[in-house]
């Protein structure tokens, strides 16, 4: 969909939305928190929606966000079965992927995720940090219904290191991964669902590329 479609689309479907609900832009603005002229720019076409006022749209109409999602242009509604598909094993795809959506805000980089990482990684030895992951590692699982980006890795690790079939230096990396997946704390939001997770996958793919590398030392030594 054309970005000229995808506005005329969104525009038509926020305009009848309102029309059913009965509510005025003024009115919006007050239960969405977005101001009435920036309603006005995107139901007019000036502006663009952004995945925060899709959000807060969503949840003033009792729609799902993918519908929104849809309607602005964002070709999100990938099927479960493809959530594992070779899209996900490159960082370099993600990103590529999240600057094609419009979803990539300036300050969104791979080393933000990295550092995030390096903190993690230190809490994750910590005797607290292992009890947070076991603890919180299959309630995250079913807030998601098993799916997402990297699930499956994301399972692996977590036995390892539930089970600590693992050296020290890898339940520190695998732990950093599990932890930055169970915090809600992400670069993107959970709740851009498939997109938040997508993050989450950039930080898995880093942690498998470093345990690849250190493998391969390993194995010349």
């Amino acid at each position: 969909m054309s970005e000229d479609r995808a506005n005329i689309h969104l525009r038509l479907l926020l305009k009848t939305l309102l029309r059913e609900r009965s509510l005025s832009m003024r009115k919006l603005s007050v239960l969405s928190g977005i101001d009435t002229a920036t309603i006005s720019r995107i139901i007019n076409g000036k502006q663009k929606a952004n995945p925060q006022h899709l959000q807060k749209f969503s949840e003033c109409f009792g729609v799902p966000i993918g519908e929104l999602f849809e309607a602005a242009g964002f070709h999100i509604a990938w099927k479960q079965e493809n959530m594992d598909s070779d899209i996900h094993n490159s960082v370099d795809v993600i990103q590529n992927f999240l600057e094609s959506a419009k979803l990539l805000d300036q300050q969104y980089t791979t080393a933000r995720v990295e550092q995030m990482l390096v903190n993690y990684k230190q809490y994750a030895q910590t005797e607290e940090g292992r009890k947070s992951i076991i603890g919180n590692f299959e309630a995250k699982l079913q807030k998601v219904d098993g799916i997402g980006p990297f699930i499956g890795h994301l399972k692996q690790m977590y036995e390892k290191f539930r089970h600590e079939k693992c050296t020290l230096v890898e339940s520190a990396l695998m732990g950093s991964a599990l932890f930055y997946f169970i915090l809600p704390v992400d670069v993107i939001p959970d709740y851009l669902f498939p997109i938040g997770y997508l993050d989450d996958a950039v930080a898995v793919s880093i942690v498998l590329n470093q345990l690849s590398k250190m493998r391969n030392v390993q194995g010349k030594e």
